[in-house]
């Protein structure tokens, strides 16, 4: 439950403000010139924010869509990514997000339209190649649908675009957005899986991968391309066992025709980030696993990596073809 609302001055009248405001008629509402007033300052107790996270509500100005980082993909030649919000309603141990800013906070941009104009002059540009665009970047696209209403206001725009793709990238079960209507063949509905025990330490707040499977199961029924995303691939000493029962879990209920495609990464950090994120965990047993620093990035030992890499491999492509899977091997 939302407790305290951010506004922006220059947008409290805003409709898509007033809203989500009318969803929680008991949150205290706060005025502020621009959201870095609340979420930029220093000295910010993060873990202590992320117990009872505000919503500030704001505008974009600039940068609304960016290229993806090199070997973000999933096999087209350019790939985009747009945040429609910054942080995420999981507590994910290894995610970046945690080690990127100062606050907790979650910020909504509240001004899709000028998103979406800007996803279309891309389109427009590139008319003779296939594009795709990322939105589960700096945030879980599906965790807050109900209140922010993604969905329903994007995918109209995406199924107007002949050359555009869409992910939804997440973990939640917020679904029912997407079982509501037709499904658009240019949108995967991607999800983020690690074996449950795993998961159970490392991603707390999220939907168990049982209900994950639940909800990729509901929307095959339904025909929605889907995604699978076993990234960051998490080390211990019996990582084999976990991840042959993840995949033997996953590919029990779903059906290989129905995916578009399946991604595999490994664990890696930038060191600051990394830095700040021990900071803030310094119990957490993931960080201290078998973790090396090389050029700048915390990562797994090589060996551990390809290791991991070449079983996870091996084992997902006795299920899917070659031409559904795309490693990821930066």
């Amino acid at each position: 439950m939302i407790q305290t609302i951010y506004i922006e001055e220059a947008i409290r009248k805003h409709p898509r403000v007033e809203q989500i405001c009318a969803r929680f008629p008991k949150a205290q509402i706060i005025g502020c010139a621009r959201f870095g007033e609340v979420f930029n300052p220093k000295a910010q107790n993060f873990r202590l924010q992320k117990q009872q996270p505000a919503l500030i509500l704001a505008e974009k100005y600039q940068r609304f869509v960016l290229e993806a980082p090199a070997g973000y993909g999933i096999g087209v030649g350019k790939n985009y990514y747009f945040s429609h919000m910054l942080n995420c309603l999981y507590d994910c141990r290894y995610c970046f997000l945690q080690g990127m800013y100062q606050s907790a906070h979650y910020i909504l941009f509240v001004n899709y339209e000028d998103f979406q104009s800007e996803i279309k002059q891309i389109c427009d540009e590139n008319s003779d190649e296939p594009l795709y665009f990322f939105s589960g970047y700096d945030c879980d696209s599906l965790a807050l649908e109900p209140v922010t209403g993604f969905v329903e206001e994007f995918l109209p725009v995406f199924a107007g675009l002949d050359n555009a793709w869409l992910e939804l990238r997440t973990k939640s079960t917020q679904v029912r957005s997407l079982l509501d209507r037709e499904p658009l063949a240019r949108c995967i509905v991607a999800f983020s899986l690690s074996p449950e025990a795993i998961a159970a330490k490392v991603e707390a707040g999220a939907p168990s991968v049982a209900k994950r499977v639940d909800a990729m199961d509901k929307l095959q029924a339904k025909g929605w391309p889907l995604g699978l995303r076993f990234d960051p691939l998490i080390y211990n000493d019996d990582f084999r066992r976990h991840y042959r029962q993840l995949f033997e879990q996953v590919f029990k209920r779903i059906d290989p025709e129905s995916l578009h495609s399946v991604s595999l990464g490994v664990f890696r950090l930038p060191e600051s980030n990394y830095k700040k994120m021990h900071k803030l965990y310094p119990e957490e047993k993931l960080f201290a696993g078998p973790l090396v620093n090389q050029q700048g990035m915390v990562s797994y030992r090589q060996d551990l990596e390809q290791e991991m890499m070449d079983f996870c491999s091996e084992q997902l492509l006795n299920y899917i073809s070659e031409d559904k899977f795309f490693p990821c091997r930066l």
